[in-house]
């Protein structure tokens, strides 16, 4: 089984200090403020992310493709500077969700992400949670998140030489862009509300299974699990 996690609103909160230190990347590079607070992130590529904005802003198309590569490598820069954990939360049963799958034989774990790789191992690197994910999609492959499941699932392959199948495959999530890329390649989607997101439109928008949170998702996923072929013995219940 694969299981594949989404960062932002789903393991941890940035508490929204990344939209400042775009928007300090985007300005460096574009030479004029975006406003980075009127958008909608959740779900997004950072590549989709930072086109939209700056075009949103007035600058021509070819110079946002061109220019692309230094809004990133700047961003990564201030980010591995700036972003303060102290100021970041890490979601209650992150840690134990995460020991749960790794103590489990058959199952792999691995990210599917709309942030550029530097920018997740960056935002990871804060609660030690790297160690948990050897392979992922990521904001670097594809300029949307539709086209990610099939990167993540050629980036297991390549991992743990064994190929999965979306049916034996679960994305956790907390958008509705996850739960939509997760459909579109006939995935599984657990999504959780930890993010800006409410069960109603969750459960609108086609996911599996909600839940409040992480602590709750270790036995939901584990019945998941159990019900896909080639299935492994769900996690333990929690006292």
């Amino acid at each position: 089984m694969l299981v594949l996690f989404d960062i932002d609103g789903t393991l941890l909160s940035c508490q929204r200090q990344t939209r400042a230190i775009l928007g300090g990347a985007l300005e460096t590079v574009f030479g004029m403020p975006v406003d980075v607070y009127g958008y909608a992130f959740a779900g997004r590529t950072d590549h989709q992310i930072v086109s939209d904005l700056a075009r949103g802003a007035g600058v021509p198309p070819d110079r946002v493709r061109a220019d692309l590569p230094q809004v990133r490598a700047v961003y990564l820069e201030l980010l591995e500077e700036l972003l303060d954990g102290r100021r970041m939360t890490l979601f209650p049963g992150a840690i134990e969700f995460l020991e749960d799958l790794d103590s489990r034989e058959g199952v792999s774990v691995g990210l599917l992400t709309g942030n550029w790789e530097g920018g997740a191992r960056v935002k990871l690197s804060r609660f030690d949670l790297n160690r948990y994910f050897a392979f992922g999609a990521f904001g670097d492959d594809q300029p949307h998140r539709r086209g990610l499941p099939p990167v993540a699932l050629a980036a297991a392959r390549s991992a743990t030489g064994r190929s999965f199948q979306p049916e034996e495959t679960v994305i956790v999530g907390d958008s509705p862009l996850d739960v939509d890329c997760a459909r579109a390649h006939g995935i599984r989607c657990l999504a959780v509300t930890t993010g800006w997101t409410s069960r109603e439109e969750l459960e609108t928008a086609g996911a599996d299974r909600v839940v409040d949170g992480l602590s709750d998702g270790a036995a939901v996923l584990g019945e998941m699990l159990a019900a896909a072929p080639g299935s492994v013995d769900p996690p333990p219940d929690r006292p």
